[in-house]
This record gives structure tokens, C-alpha cells and sequence, in this order.
């Protein structure tokens, strides 16, 4: 047996030296790998008494090393070098990039070293907030001729060698480009697949046209959807028509002439994938403008309001990215309203009404397609105002009496045909508790405080299009400001269901686990299941807003998905159904360590470490007994190349099982002698090292497919998959998984803080009286497992759910990430990595 070309790391001097000072053993053998920085780096150890104390921390100890690799190519002298080492010491630099820096500047200064010339050359107590950090991209991209997201490599890279950015974190300047351009161009289209190019015709006429073509599709002149369609052409603040001059005057005084918003939503359930568009267009189109909006709760039915809805749904509008100017409440303007509702009746433009349910229904032409006056409608005024303060003051019970609206019989609209917009209801409410017998209806309410709040563009859905004229008639009617409504399509999933009441049923039935059941569309749902919220929003702006509803295949939202996580998601080794394979011309301890980037394209994303030894894992699929040409994996006689690592493997033989003739393990020879031919294949893998808690044992995988086996399901019962979920127990992932985790949840706390200190200062979400039940901004309501995503190389998408329970990540941030006692990992497939039929994993 032949042994291999590297002799065993654990043997070496120079690595436990290393070790000494607070390396990890991946990291003390990649430091003895290099003879000149390594000869440096024990110099240092030996000759500084701090250094090696063992006190240095981990990452203390990293910057060493780094000194030491940069002095091997540089020339310092002896007191500089002393200079730098308390530098690091005394935690002034910080990173990998600043230690090459100063080595640098110490090459050309001599003691006595100016402190302030060498804190500004090694970013030393360097800071950028995101919004200065924002600002000075739009400038850059402003002032320089970008053509669109194929200068996106371009701009980040001239950005950084700016000396304002040069010390910025290079995600965060990478991250601010990427909004930039999507502000600008739009959301980045995927590349279109190669096809046969056109044979080339060489008439004039022809090529007048393919130049017209190319010139249309120029990325420079595309426009955010803000600026284009539905959006684009919606009216100037002030433009709305008003029935008094007056009020025009007084709403662009208010507003500033500025654009105001709201998304009001109901909170009767929990939001669902239809009201990322809505949250989109309300919150977009006001930011677009730097104006402002609200998030407004429409609480006028206090018999189907839960806190836990409040709460969920200024969850759900943070986590998209969005942070409401100011949280208000139908309920907020009770008063108000009742004192319109006594003026209607005043103006002979109400009325109170005593027909039952079903005789309201007849008159308002349900029955017969035309309505008839109601027996009530020309009561004197004095009686309808006696009578409606007898509701108020609790004389009636629910369905006895409503006030009615004198509205426009001959109308040809049935929204101008009387509409309720009182009504008795004897639960009490959240807020106001018992203080009222009866409540506004969402048609009196709605267009009332879109008033009251200046609203400039009051923009819905396009079911709301005949209510618009009634919206208009009872502003003009009690003489208030009136917004200008403004309707658009709502976006629908086929294959799912969108109705609260059809997907409770589905929770109480059992028939899924909850709301948040990632089969089910519903944000909190989508969210566990490990969507992100930018690839939501990427979705339904690349969408479009028009009049027209959108009506959209999963598998369109889950390609967007997949292209979104592409470019921003790390990769990791994985394997889902692990077949043990035995490299035999390895000895029993041998282990090689490799460095390897979390992604090939995103150098930002950083590095995993990962141990190479004797026993491996692959897929089960990636190996078969029958070859046949299609079929480059292993197989008797093959050989194929295993991701990052040095050496293809060549089969030699396998094991069964006596019991079930399955194959149980596959006996290979690592290549590492003479000229090899590159594998046409390269497969995945784990490594076996119990010392680095390598393999990262996975004890389920979640993989979610269709609830409903029809495109426009109606929530019935039989019409349900009954394999939707498919749970696989013992995968496999890469040790890297576990710093990966940390740092993920370390990310997402820091980007949580920043934001929501951002929201105390600029909007009025966190005013809380005493009592007050208002939900308020806080971090944690971004903060989640779901956080943690990653791919899963030729495997699929991942994230954690929130039934894993995993002791690192709740333990300080310094503390290395590694599997504990108790802890039980749950991943969940994100998407696959290509468009499939419900195929299993």
C-alpha cells in the first residue's frame, strides 16, 4: 500500500508551537506550510513572552500570523516590527487587511511613528453608517457612467479603492450596490439560457431593426417600477380634485407636498404572499418619493382581532425591509367618526335603519338587480339623530339597527346604493374596550381617516374600484379633504390558497402544523421555511404593478427564489443520503486540512476549513454497480473527482449488506501518484474526523412539496398531496456549518440593532404610553433561525427551522461554534437547486 506524498501534520514541532498561542490545529498547519513566514512566526513567539502566554485570543492570534506572512515579504525593521506587534496586542488593528496595511506604512516610517497619519493609512477607528455608506454610492453610480447591474463587479471594486470605503466591510459596500442598482435598473434578471445563434442576414433593413432591439433593451433605460406603468403615471401630490379649495391647502401644508401612504391591513389573520405586493407598492412608492407611510391597523371589527395579528403584521412589514413612518389605528379616530357620522345625518345624508338583514338585502337590489328606497330612508333628521345616539348608548342589539348612508339609488354603481356605515356589536374592543355599542363599517372608516392622515395616494387592490366612487361621495359629503384612490392587481399563487378561512381550517384539521407551515404561502410561513425577504421583494418587482391581476405559477416564485439565493447564499459540502466510502491507500490517521471558499464567485462570504481523512461520505445516488455512458459518477472502473479536494478517487470495490444486498460502503484509491486526467465529474462530499466534529450530523431534513394537487385549489380537503412533506433523518454537512451559523446570527443581531435604533430615531413606532399595547419596533422581531441559509452543493437551498435547538447560538460571540449535548438540528429545504416536479430529495 502505497503511502502518501504529505507527511502527517500532528507529528510537526512547529505546529503544536503554533497551537500554543491560540491556533486552532487547521490553523497552526496552514501556518507551517510556508517555511519563511513560519520561521518569522516562531521568532515572534519565542521572543516575545506575551505572545506566547497563551493569552491572545483566536483572532489575535490570526492577525500574528498574518504579521508574520506580511513580513516575509517586506522589510521592517526590528523596533517598527516591535511597534506592530502592540498594535495588534492592544486590539488597535483588527483585521487581516489593516496588519498588511500597516506593515506597509511601517516599511516607509520610521519610529517615531505618527499616530494619526498611521491610524487614517490602517483604518483605525474607521466607521460608516449605512446611510452614509448609501449616500455615497448613489453618488458614485450618479457621476459615473453604469450601464446597469453588468457593472455591478465594476462599481464595487472602484468603490472600495476609494479612500472613503476602503475600510468598509466589503458585504455592507456590496449589499448598498446591489440596493442601488435595484432602486435604479430593477431587480438583476437572471442570464438566458445559450441558444443556436440566428444566421446573420446582411439586408440594411434587418439590421436597422436588431440595433432598434438592442437599444430597447440598453439597461439604461429602464426605470425603477416607480417611475413606469400603473405607478408612473399616478397623480402629483395636490393633484387630487377637492370640492374645497381649502382643503388642497391644508393637505400639501400638512404633508409638505410630499407623498403619503398607508397599508392598512385587517388584523383578523397573518399575512400572506398577496400582501408583500401591497406592502411593496405602499411602502415603496412613498419611499421612492422620500415620502412617508403609515401602518395603519383597520380595527372596526372587534369580534375577529387578536393581538397576536398586531404583532405579526408589523413583523412581516420589518422583516420585508420596510419600517412604517407611524403605526395608527382605525380606532384611533373613533370619536372623529362618530361626530362625521352625527354631521351626515345632519346634512339629510344618513339614516338610521331598522330592516332586517335579509330585507336590506332585497331593498339594496340582491334579489332583483334594483334597489328600492328602504322604508326608513326619509325619516325626519331629528328622529334618525335620536335614533342613532340610542345606538350608541347601547337601547339596540347586533342586527336591530344600522346607519345607512342616503346614497344615489339611480346609480348604476351598487356601491352608491345605501351602503351601512354604523353597525351595533356587543364584543368589546381591544383598545377602546367598552366604550362603544356600535362600530364604523371599513366603507364609512376607510376614505374618513385616509383623510384624517393626509394621504396623498390611497392605493388598493382593483376589487376596490367600485368603491371608489362612494370613497369620493362621503369625503365630498361631510366636506373633508379628499385623497384620490387608486387601484392596482393583486397578486395571486396558483397552486395555493390564500383565504384565512380556508387555511384555518387546514391549521384546526391538523392537516398542517400551523400558520407558519412552510408548505402554506403565508409570510410567517414562507419566512420559517427560509425565504428571504429581499427575494420576495425581488419577485414581485420584477412582477410590475398594473391594473391587470397577476396570476403566478409557484414555480416562477421559486425560481426568483433560487436566483436570489444563487449569488447570495454560501455553499456548503452536504450530503443527504451519505453511502460510507473507504480510501485505502490512506493510513488510519490521516488527516489533510483544506481551506475552501463558502462560495466561488463571492470571496466576501469567507472560507470554511474542513478535514480530508481516510473515511469519507458521499451520495448514495453518486454511485451505481451498472455504469453506461450517460453516467460520469462512480462506478466500477470510474473515476471521479471529489469537490476541493486534491485528488480524484478511483473505485475498487464495495461491500452489501448480507440482509438486504443494498450496498453499504465503497472501497476506493485516492489518486495522488502521477499525471491524472481531470474527472469529468466532480461529486460531494463529508470527511469522518471525530476531532473536528466532522461529519455535522443533521437529524432532520425537511423537504416541502404542493400542499394541493390542483393549480386553483379550493382548500377542500381531497384535494390535498398526501406526501407534501418528506422528512429525511441522518444527512450529512460540513463542519463548516457551525461558524457558519454563528456568524450568520451574529450578522443578522448587528443589521437587527442598527435598524431598529435607525427606526426609534426617524419614524414614531416606539412611543409607548403607559398601557399602550401598540407593537413597537424591536431587533428581535428580525432575528431568527431562519437566518441561517445556505446551500447545499448539488443538493438544494437550506435554512434552519425554529425547532432546531443549537447551544452555540446562544453562547458568546468569542466562543467557537460547535455541536453540544441536547442540541437537535432541523434544516429545511429552501428550493431545489433546479426546477422540478415535486421530486424527491
Amino acid at each position: 500500500m502505497s503511502k502518501p506524498g504529505k507527511p502527517n501534520p500532528a507529528t510537526d514541532p512547529l505546529v503544536s508551537l503554533f497551537k500554543s498561542i491560540g491556533l486552532t490545529q487547521a490553523k497552526a498547519q496552514e501556518a507551517a506550510k510556508s517555511p519563511k513566514s513560519a520561521v518569522i512566526l516562531k521568532d515572534i513567539i519565542e521572543s516575545y513572552p506575551t505572545v506566547s502566554s497563551g493569552e491572545l485570543d483566536e483572532k489575535q492570534a490570526g492577525l500574528i500570523v498574518a504579521l508574520s506572512g506580511a513580513l516575509a515579504k517586506a522589510s521592517v525593521g526590528s523596533a517598527e516590527k516591535d511597534y506592530l506587534i502592540a498594535t495588534i496586542l492592544k486590539n488597535r488593528l483588527k483585521s487581516v487587511d489593516q496588519v498588511a496595511a500597516a506593515v506597509k506604512f511601517a516599511e516607509t516610517n520610521k519610529l517615531p511613528i505618527n499616530e494619526t497619519e498611521f491610524d487614517k493609512e490602517c483604518g483605525i477607528g474607521f466607521s460608516i453608517t449605512p446611510e452614509e455608506l448609501d449616500d455615497r454610492v448613489k453618488k458614485y453610480i450618479a457621476s459615473n457612467a453604469v450601464a446597469g447591474w453588468a457593472s455591478l463587479g465594476a462599481v464595487i471594486s472602484a468603490l472600495r479603492a476609494t479612500p472613503q470605503l476602503r475600510w468598509a466591510n466589503p458585504l455592507d459596500v456590496k449589499n448598498a450596490v446591489e440596493k442601488s442598482l435595484t432602486e435604479i435598473f430593477g431587480a438583476k434578471e437572471s442570464a438566458k439560457p445559450k441558444g443556436k445563434e440566428p444566421k446573420k442576414d446582411t439586408k440594411p433593413a434587418a439590421k436597422q431593426e436588431k440595433t432598434t432591439e438592442i437599444a430597447s433593451s440598453d439597461p439604461l433605460t429602464r426605470k425603477s417600477v416607480f417611475e413606469e406603468g400603473f405607478l408612473g403615471s399616478l397623480h402629483k401630490p395636490g393633484e387630487n380634485p377637492q370640492a374645497n379649495p381649502r382643503h388642497r391647502e391644508a393637505h400639501l401644508k400638512a404633508t409638505g407636498n410630499n407623498v403619503w401612504t398607508r397599508f392598512p391591513p385587517e388584523p383578523n389573520g397573518y399575512l400572506h404572499i398577496g400582501h408583500s405586493k401591497a406592502i411593496f407598492v405602499n411602502f415603496g412608492y412613498a419611499a421612492h418619493h422620500n415620502g412617508k407611510c403609515y401602518l395603519r391597523y383597520d380595527d372596526t371589527n372587534p369580534e375577529k382581532e387578536e393581538a397576536k395579528y398586531f404583532e405579526s403584521i408589523l413583523e412581516m412589514v420589518r422583516w420585508l425591509g420596510f419600517e412604517p413612518w407611524k403605526i395608527t389605528y382605525s380606532s384611533d379616530y373613533f370619536d372623529e367618526l362618530y361626530d362625521l357620522a352625527v354631521e351626515l345625518i345632519k346634512r339629510d345624508k344618513a339614516y338610521v335603519c331598522h330592516c332586517t338583514q335579509e330585507e336590506i338585502k332585497v331593498d339594496r337590489g340582491e334579489k332583483r338587480g334594483q334597489p328600492r328606497p328602504c322604508v326608513h330612508r326619509n325619516r325626519p333628521i331629528s328622529e334618525s339623530l335620536t335614533e342613532f345616539e340610542a345606538m350608541k348608548n347601547g337601547k339596540y342589539r347586533p342586527k336591530e339597527a344600522n346607519l345607512r348612508m342616503k346614497q344615489d339609488l339611480e346609480d348604476g354603481n351598487p356601491q352608491m346604493w345605501d351602503l351601512t356605515a354604523y353597525r351595533v356589536l356587543d364584543t368589546p374592543h381591544h383598545r377602546t374596550h367598552d366604550k362603544w355599542k356600535i362600530y364604523p363599517t371599513y366603507d364609512f372608516t376607510h376614505c374618513l381617516v385616509d383623510s384624517f392622515e393626509n394621504i396623498s395616494h390611497s392605493l388598493c387592490t382593483t376589487e376596490f374600484i367600485a368603491s371608489r366612487q362612494s370613497y369620493e361621495w362621503l369625503c365630498d359629503a361631510v366636506d373633508v379633504y379628499k385623497p384620490r384612490q387608486s387601484e392596482y392587481g393583486r397578486l395571486n399563487l396558483e397552486g395555493t390558497i390564500m383565504s384565512k378561512r380556508k387555511i384555518h381550517a387546514l391549521v384546526n384539521g391538523g392537516y398542517v402544523s400551523g400558520w407558519d407551515d412552510p408548505r402554506l404561502y403565508t409570510l410567517i410561513a414562507l419566512r420559517r421555511r427560509g425565504v428571504p425577504p429581499g427575494a420576495i421583494i425581488s419577485f414581485v418587482s420584477t412582477l410590475g404593478v398594473s391594473t391587470a391581476a397577476s396570476n403566478i405559477e409557484i414555480s416562477r416564485f421559486e425560481q426568483s427564489v433560487r436566483q436570489y439565493l444563487e449569488n447570495t447564499a454560501p455553499r456548503l459540502l452536504m450530503v443527504v443520503k451519505p453511502l460510507k466510502v473507504t480510501i485505502e491507500n490512506l493510513s488510519e490517521d490521516y488527516v489533510l486540512t483544506i481551506d475552501k471558499p463558502l462560495h466561488p464567485k463571492v470571496p466576501e462570504l469567507g472560507t470554511s476549513t474542513i478535514p480530508f481523512t481516510r473515511n469519507i461520505y458521499i451520495e448514495s445516488d453518486d454511485f451505481r454497480l451498472e455504469d453506461s455512458k450517460d453516467y460520469f459518477r462512480l462506478a466500477p472502473g470510474k473515476t471521479v473527482g471529489l469537490f476541493g479536494a486534491p485528488h480524484p478517487i478511483t473505485y475498487i470495490s464495495h461491500k452489501v449488506d448480507p440482509a438486504t444486498r443494498e450496498v453499504v460502503e465503497v472501497v476506493v484509491k485516492l489518486e495522488n501518484e502521477g499525471p491524472v486526467k481531470k474527472p469529468k465529474t466532480f461529486i460531494q462530499w463529508v470527511a469522518e474526523h471525530a476531532a473536528s466534529g466532522s461529519p455535522v450530523r443533521v437529524d432532520e431534513t425537511r423537504v416541502f412539496h404542493r400542499l394541493f394537487k390542483s393549480d386553483r385549489p379550493s382548500g377542500d380537503i381531497s384535494d390535498l398531496e398526501p406526501n407534501s412533506l418528506e422528512i429525511v433523518e441522518g444527512a450529512m454537512v460540513e463542519t463548516g456549518f457551525w461558524a457558519l451559523a454563528k456568524r450568520s446570527l451574529i450578522e443578522a443581531r448587528r443589521e437587527a440593532k442598527l435598524r431598529t435604533e435607525k427606526a426609534v430615531q426617524e419614524n414614531k413606532t416606539t412611543e409607548a404610553a403607559v398601557g399602550d399595547d401598540t407593537p413597537h419596533a424591536t431587533a428581535e422581531q428580525l432575528i431568527g433561525k431562519d437566518c441561517v441559509r445556505f446551500q447545499g452543493l448539488r443538493v438544494g437551498y437550506f435554512a434552519l427551522d425554529k425547532d432546531s435547538r443549537l447551544a452555540c447560538l446562544d453562547e458568546p460571540d468569542t466562543t467557537e461554534a460547535s455541536r453540544k449535548q441536547g442540541d437537535h438540528l432541523v434544516l429545511n429545504r429552501i428550493v431545489s437547486l433546479k426546477e422540478d416536479s415535486g421530486k424527491a430529495i
